[in-house]
């Protein structure tokens, strides 16, 4: 399976009266790319949170958020802070030794001293194997969009490449009858405008000409490009880079096809090609 750079997924998962929401989105990029926004007191799950994420993502600019919302209906269970409790309750009979006719702390100004109350903690062992399995469902839809995606890139890869190898095979019969063609041309050119040199000497150009005009390798180095992006788009996994590099050596082809052609026809084939690989180039660059 080939898989593009562009994904997203987000899943929302109630625990304990909380709500945990997860979201990831990517783009393509050069190498594996990760940015995370976590809610603070998850913060400490963001070590597990990528390497789950980079066992299962090679290439990609990758964002990941995480958040925890509490719900407004939710019981909360308050725990007093005792120490500060009997740190409080002992100062204010130190000063009360002092000044007895100082007004003694009302329960509620106790409640409300700072400190005083806590939210009791959730467990964070509990946290963060939530986090864990939430992460890996979201991965499991995040990859599924990613697959979908390179899916569509591959039938269009596939569909340029049926057009590259139509062009190609068009490209191979010429050779021979364009070749002769400027061969019987040159040799006439020559002939007339030197009448006087030797034709030993007409026949060497002409030879010569002959050779660097002659993109028979070239056509078969194309074939075989082509051959190879075939088998790499059958194999699927990561081919970003290597289809990248492929794309690079077609390209190549092309042009040298280009350059050489003696004839209108061949010139026609190169430009169709080149323009097929930069359809192709430009979509390879989301693979992974």
């Amino acid at each position: 399976m080939v898989y593009s750079m562009t994904g997203y997924a987000a899943l929302t998962r109630d625990i304990g009266g909380a709500s945990m929401q997860i979201e990831l989105r990517s783009v393509n990029s050069r190498y594996l790319d990760l940015t995370f926004r976590i809610f603070e007191d998850l913060r400490f799950t963001e070590p597990a949170v990528r390497e789950l994420i980079s066992a299962s993502v090679t290439r990609g600019k990758v964002e990941c958020r995480i958040g925890l919302q509490t719900g407004s209906t939710q019981k909360t269970d308050l725990t007093v802070n005792t120490a500060l409790l009997g740190q409080l309750c002992a100062a204010q009979d130190q000063v009360r030794r002092v000044l007895p006719d100082a007004i003694p702390f009302s329960a509620n100004e106790i409640l409300r001293w700072p400190g005083m109350l806590a939210e009791q903690a959730a467990d964070p062992d509990a946290l963060l194997a939530a986090v864990k399995e939430l992460t890996q469902a979201a991965l499991a839809d995040f990859k599924a969009s990613r697959a979908r995606e390179g899916g569509k890139l591959v039938e269009m890869l596939r569909d340029r490449l049926g057009k590259m190898r139509e062009c190609v095979a068009t490209a191979a019969p010429l050779v021979p009858a364009a070749v002769a063609d400027y061969r019987e041309r040159l040799t006439q050119r020559l002939r007339e405008a030197v009448a006087t040199l030797d034709e030993d000497r007409i026949r060497q150009e002409v030879t010569l000409f002959a050779q660097r005009a002659d993109v028979a390798e070239e056509i078969t180095r194309l074939e075989t490009h082509l051959d190879e992006l075939e088998r790499i788009l059958n194999k699927g996994g990561a081919v970003g880079k290597r289809l990248d590099f492929l794309m690079q050596e077609l390209n190549r082809e092309a042009n040298t096809l280009g350059s050489k052609a003696v004839a209108p026809q061949l010139t026609d084939i190169s430009v169709n090609l080149k323009v097929y690989i930069e359809q192709m180039r430009e979509q390879v660059q989301n693979l992974e």
